[in-house]
């Protein structure tokens, strides 16, 4: 754990990055109002407070003010650099993925022509902001842990390669971009042992935290995903499939004919979904930013459910 020792933005490309207070990060963008913000890999970018107090000791007679080397944030009490491409930092709501670690300058700033050196492109963390939010000087900064998602598509046709799951790539879609790692992937046929083998299997394998069903929540004599995760629950979490729920009725009143449900099992959460990729859609991006929360606490990431990841 970290703490933010300093924002720093710049309105103009060229020009250094100045301290401010408050900053707003936008989701795929990065800091409202900062000239390296942009639909990019290296949108905002994080040098280590204390590889900045090292550097000033060997340039004493050098002012450099935070901002100096093009960060946005100097974060205190936490190695950066060591950390892996692909690693999740949050801090509030906001969710920063680790895109790049140093960089090659092609143009030498201003501080390596006054003092021979600069640490950004040895040290300088970059990254795209996969949640977006407030964020004031002072708020603790941390390591995200990066789920592991299952994805059961249960469909007959599917599983006789008469179909294109084309819902199962939405969802692989849709949590890859919110830092998940898919690790599973089965087409099963609409039989609830088959449903349930894969469920105990990802559950107490403890291969999968979060695993998503797509298909087999209607009315259909074989649609049977909501019967075989009831059987395999530990614990009912209505909420989620509630939320999805609401979400689509605004969309089309069918949606209250969905049987959908949401169960724990071991320390996995299980969720079902609709079969076609508009419904996943609609239904998954409603939900994602707060299963986050719900699997910090069910995997023992987090503590309190009052510290919510997502107010």
């Amino acid at each position: 754990m970290g703490k933010i020792h300093a924002i720093c933005v710049s309105e103009k490309k060229g020009t250094e990055k100045h301290a401010v207070e408050q900053a707003e990060f936008i989701l795929g963008y990065g800091i409202k109002g900062d000239a390296h913000a942009g639909v990019w890999h290296r949108q905002v970018s994080l040098l280590s407070f204390e590889e900045i107090e090292a550097f000033r000791k060997k340039a004493p007679s050098s002012k450099i003010e935070f901002g100096a080397f093009g960060e946005n944030l100097v974060v205190e009490g936490f190695n950066l650099s060591a950390l892996p491409v692909g690693s999740l930092l949050s801090s509030g709501n906001i969710l920063l993925e680790i895109t790049q670690i140093g960089k090659e300058c092609h143009n030498h700033c201003h501080i390596f022509e006054t003092v021979g050196d600069c640490i950004m492109p040895r040290e300088g963390v970059f990254s795209r902001v996969l949640h977006g939010g407030s964020l004031k000087r002072g708020a603790d900064l941390g390591a995200a842990k990066r789920y592991r998602v299952g994805i059961i598509t249960a469909s007959d046709k599917g599983a006789r390669g008469e179909r294109e799951d084309t819902s199962a790539l939405v969802i692989r879609e849709i949590v890859s971009a919110k830092g998940y790692d898919v690790v599973s992937y089965k087409i099963l046929s609409d039989e609830q042992p088959l449903l349930e083998e894969e469920m105990k299997r990802l559950a107490d394998g403890g291969l999968a935290d979060l695993i998503l069903t797509t298909g087999g929540t209607g009315f259909s004599p074989r649609d049977c995903a909501p019967e075989a995760a009831l059987a395999v629950a530990s614990r009912l979490v209505p909420g989620i499939a509630e939320a999805m729920r609401w979400r689509s009725f605004s969309v089309t009143p069918r949606a209250m004919l969905s049987r959908a449900v949401s169960v724990i099992r071991s320390s996995s959460l299980i969720v079902n979904l609709p079969g076609s990729p508009k419904a996943v859609s609609e239904n998954l991006s409603g939900i994602i930013d707060s299963l986050r929360h719900g699997l910090d606490i069910l995997t023992g990431a987090a503590s309190e459910c009052g510290s919510a990841y997502i107010r």
